[in-house]
């Protein structure tokens, strides 16, 4: 991989882990493009997505010591309760984990399964925007998030690891088609993500994939810049966006690329 290479990928993996249209999806079509081989590109997806979870914990750096300071008070107060809540979403992921990568990692070379799943996304994405606009005042459960709620949205983060489904695009969709309100979910769906990264990222470390990888230093560094730059840009925006706008404009673009992907897949 070149640094050029790297640079590109990372910043479209920083901008479309927070936007509502799969970086996994967009990664595996920029590797198609760019001519990168797939052993390099889940190597490299690793560092960049370690990339954009420190760019989550920067945005939300207020939010998540608040979360850590009542959490260590050892009593059931709000924080603990939304910790927790976080801790139940990611066991459906963690299963998916542990008992089908190997499936999960084969999906990365079909552009085939990242356009079906592109225009899964677009329909999820359309559907959820509709939904939330009859459940903003309906939700009164503490944090704004009932433990069912945070379960099935940890099952759509647990689907999501296929390419092509937005990861933010289905947990932030699924929540709102639970009845969570937007700005709830807006941090909810960032904050859930980041043990499961930062775990596969340091299972990468421990394994030693991340040694016997055949791309450079220089690199792997410029991916990481790059995505945590462009990750702090998206991240921003995207919080405004699920808190006033529509998700149907990214709707129409998953469908649009989803079709395109398919036809000259």
């Amino acid at each position: 991989m070149e640094w050029f290479e790297a640079l590109i990928l990372g910043i479209v993996q920083g901008l479309t882990e927070f936007l509502p249209v799969s970086s996994s999806g967009h990664l595996t079509i920029g590797r198609e493009l760019l001519g990168v081989e797939a052993s390099q590109d889940l190597v490299f997806e690793v560092t960049v997505h370690a990339a954009t979870v420190l760019s989550t914990i920067v945005v939300f750096r207020k939010e998540i010591w608040k979360l850590l300071r009542g959490f260590f008070k050892f009593k059931m107060n709000d924080e603990t309760d939304y910790l927790l809540k976080i801790a139940l979403s990611m066991v459906p992921v963690f299963i998916v984990g542990v008992f089908f990568k190997d499936y999960v990692e084969a999906l990365f070379s079909s552009l085939l399964v990242v356009g079906i799943a592109l225009l899964v996304t677009a329909l999820l994405l359309f559907f959820s925007d509709y939904a939330s606009k009859k459940v903003q005042n309906g939700n009164t459960a503490r944090n704004g998030i009932k433990w069912w709620q945070a379960f099935v949205v940890g099952i759509g983060q647990a689907v999501a690891v296929i390419p092509g489904l937005s990861r933010s695009g289905t947990t932030i969709s699924t929540g709102l088609l639970c009845g969570v309100k937007r700005e709830v979910m807006a941090q909810f769906s960032f904050l859930m993500v980041l043990i499961p990264i930062l775990g596969e990222t340091f299972l990468s470390l421990v394994g030693g994939e991340m040694a016997a990888s055949s791309i450079g230093a220089l690199p792997l560094l410029i991916g990481f810049l790059s995505a945590f730059v462009s990750g702090l840009f998206a991240c921003k925006v995207m919080i405004a966006l699920v808190r006033r706008a529509r998700l149907s404009w990214f709707a129409l673009y998953c469908a649009i690329v989803g079709i395109l992907v398919i036809i000259f897949a």
